[in-house]
């Protein structure tokens, strides 16, 4: 089933969570070249709006497979207009490149200077749709597969989805959709509301948010890597076991990895710097386990 067609029979609920990690750069060189493009996404109203994306591609030459890297959302509203595209002398894109991917950042609906309506609203703390906020994720993951497979110097299929917080979150949410392009998918601290106001530590109604990974994992087809760090400041070790034992129960397939504390919060362990040196071997394993190349 289509992510579209799937979100076609839900009723929407409207208002915003999530945690959003601000990237940090890589020192060493990148040896990329690099592309910005419009990804073209349909809402449930039939608007089409252009998403913003980046690609950076390896200097040798291609076809590559795709790495698409989706980002958070942050806790305040007027936060998300500044969110930029990531960039590809980033640590997590040089490690993917050096290794011969071709790496891809998208803005979603509500992002950045993409403009239109945030299309990721849960609606109130005491009952949020967090289903909901993933599936619309996973509709802008979506519609950026698409576009992005189609170039010329990028493989059309076994694509790689890595997500970030809520964009983790939208990951897990692609799994349970049709993805026949996406052959695997790692979530790094992946989960909507956390920070509930403002406070870390705080997340509104982690019960909840354990319920929807479980409807998620009826569907879940491609087994997947989680990572969520022991200092998560958004999804602790108890919130992380929860929505991994609601996901596998129903049938999804996930190796959850909970390593040490990183920095002064592991929510950060993706983008932050040195941060590869802990998932680095732990992507090399999961890619190696899916049988998934650069080439």
């Amino acid at each position: 089933m289509r992510v579209r067609s799937w979100l076609s029979l839900l009723v929407t609920v409207l208002l915003p969570f999530g945690g959003l990690v601000r990237a940090q750069s890589d020192s060493a060189a990148t040896p990329a070249r690099e592309q910005l493009l419009t990804v073209p996404v349909r809402d449930a109203s039939g608007r089409v709006m252009q998403l913003h994306a980046r690609v950076c591609r390896p200097a040798d030459a291609g076809p590559s497979t795709l790495v698409l890297i989706n980002h958070g959302s942050p806790p305040n509203a007027y936060e998300r207009p500044k969110i930029q595209l990531g960039r590809c002398d980033q640590e997590a894109a040089h490690w993917f490149l050096t290794r011969g991917y071709v790496v891809a950042y998208v803005l979603r609906r509500g992002y950045g200077d993409n403009g239109g309506r945030w299309a990721e609203d849960t609606g109130g703390c005491n009952t949020p749709d967090f289903f909901h906020a993933g599936l619309e994720t996973a509709v802008d993951i979506d519609a950026a597969i698409e576009v992005l497979t189609e170039l010329p110097f990028v493989k059309p299929d076994r694509a790689v989805v890595v997500g970030q917080s809520a964009g983790g979150w939208g990951a897990i949410a692609y799994d349970a959709a049709r993805h026949p392009k996406v052959a695997a998918f790692i979530v790094m601290a992946g989960g909507r509301g956390g920070h509930h106001n403002n406070r870390p530590g705080e997340n509104c109604r982690p019960d909840l948010l354990a319920h929807a990974a479980g409807r998620f994992g009826k569907t879940a087809s491609t087994p997947m890597l989680w990572i969520y760090t022991r200092n998560d400041s958004y999804f602790g070790p108890s919130i992380a076991r929860a929505l991994w034992h609601e996901f596998t129960a129903a049938g999804g397939k996930a190796e959850l990895e909970q390593p040490g504390d990183f920095g002064d919060d592991g929510h950060r362990l993706f983008f932050g710097p040195g941060g590869s040196v802990i998932w680095g071997p732990l992507f090399e394993r999961y890619l190696a386990d899916r049988e998934i190349t650069a080439r």
